[in-house]
């Protein structure tokens, strides 16, 4: 198994909602590479730490608001643009966009 492959399937992984078949190439695979075991482990850490926390905290009403306001603001802005560019490959000029 590839690391691509086993990052499609990752969060089936963490939550133990796969094929044990595949389950277990998975498990083969992070035998091997330490990459992909780094990211299996902080996926678990965080899953951990965030089933751990007791307390909610709230936060003050004027920087929900703000916040809000921001992420709705960026969310629109980024809905209306045209999408971007492949990185690295700019139109050459002179030429229509396919």
């Amino acid at each position: 198994m590839k690391c691509d492959a086993l990052l499609k399937m990752l969060n089936d992984y963490v939550d133990g909602d796969i094929d044990p078949a595949v389950c277990a190439q998975l498990q083969r695979h992070l035998k091997e590479c330490d990459p992909c075991r780094v990211v299996v482990d902080n996926i678990r850490n965080t899953i951990t730490l965030y089933r751990g926390a007791a307390e909610v905290c709230e936060i003050p009403l004027k920087f929900r608001q703000c916040l809000h306001a921001a992420l709705r603001a960026k969310w629109e802005a980024k809905r209306q643009s045209p999408p971007a560019a492949a990185p690295g490959r700019q139109p050459r000029p002179g030429k229509p966009r396919k």
